[in-house]
């Protein structure tokens, strides 16, 4: 699993990028990525954990799945 940040939440259209500390790239997240936490529970600057998978609409591009806060 990695771990990073919220960098930006786009709260009026249900996703976000996260900051994360393995890789210089920001990743996407969608609100039906999220795993025992809301999409309205979460602020820029807080610390999640993730798993990577390749984003189906762009499989060339990679997309954070299970989200969940950080320990």
């Amino acid at each position: 699993m990695s771990t990073g940040q919220i960098s930006r939440l786009m709260k009026d259209r249900g996703f976000g990028f996260i900051k994360s500390t393995s890789s210089p790239d920001e990743i996407f997240f969608h609100a039906s990525s999220l795993d025992a936490v809301t999409f309205d529970e979460l602020r820029e600057g807080e610390s999640v954990e993730f798993d990577v998978e390749a984003d189906p609409r762009n499989p060339s591009r990679s997309r954070a799945a299970n989200v969940k806060r950080g320990a």
